[in-house]
């Protein structure tokens, strides 16, 4: 009997890491959208975003019901329990995440509705969009594998992104100060660069769940040293 609660409660985890994958492999393409519509005028890139945030809403409510479901019937302990709380706060990162890019997707269709002139100077924003993709991918692929290591890398690399965004928002400051008729633009895009570092923020903090499942240990607000040598010590 015990071992079919136990291969019960193991199929039922695995279903909701299944959807929470699907959850994010959503938000992954809503990101590449968002940031489409964006630099190459997609509008109707840009609309899909924002009509499909609801259903990334969804997925969390069905996720967090599911999780619920099961600390009620499993009742679970130790590593399990922290492997379900964990997922509830990944859950949330990835709606924000959702939120971060419908925030695009609504900024890039009104720039193209109001008409107004694109700056070209914008290589700079697709590549800090990549990196946060990259940093998403990683983190739910750590996940995935329960990769402590793997985990510790993502968090690693929320320093690099958030000087790509600094550097971007000097250039801007720039252009603006030289030439005052792309002040409007560049406010705009201070916002999306802004979101998509919050994009990596949250992916780091998936990365920060993940080694708490794995190690026990809640290592957000810790330095980055302290970080990696807990996620890598055996």
């Amino acid at each position: 009997m015990t071992e079919h609660i136990s291969k019960q409660f193991d199929q039922d985890l695995e279903a909701i890491r299944s959807r929470m994958m699907q959850m994010g492999g959503l938000v992954e393409s809503h990101i590449r959208a968002a940031i489409a519509g964006y630099l190459a005028g997609d509008a109707e890139a840009a609309d899909r975003v924002i009509t499909g945030d609801a259903r990334v809403n969804e997925l969390e409510l069905a996720i967090d019901g599911d999780l619920g479901q099961i600390i009620v019937r499993r009742q679970p302990a130790a590593s399990d329990l922290r492997l379900i709380l964990a997922a509830g706060k990944i859950v949330t990162d990835l709606e924000r995440i959702g939120d971060e890019a419908a925030k695009i997707a609504r900024m890039a269709r009104d720039l193209h509705a109001n008409g107004t002139p694109q700056s070209p100077r914008l290589v700079a924003l697709g590549h800090l969009c990549d990196v946060a993709i990259g940093m998403l991918r990683r983190s739910l692929d750590a996940f995935a594998r329960l990769d402590a290591a793997g985990a510790a890398k993502v968090a690693g690399e929320d320093a690099a992104i958030d000087e790509e965004f600094r550097a971007i928002i000097r250039q801007l400051i720039t252009f603006m100060m030289e030439d005052p008729r792309t002040i409007t633009t560049s406010l705009q895009h201070v916002w999306v660069a802004k979101a998509i570092e919050r994009i990596g923020d949250h992916a780091k903090n998936i990365a920060e769940h993940v080694i708490y499942i794995v190690k026990g240990r809640d290592v957000r607000h810790i330095p980055l040293a302290e970080l990696e040598r807990e996620a890598l010590a055996r």
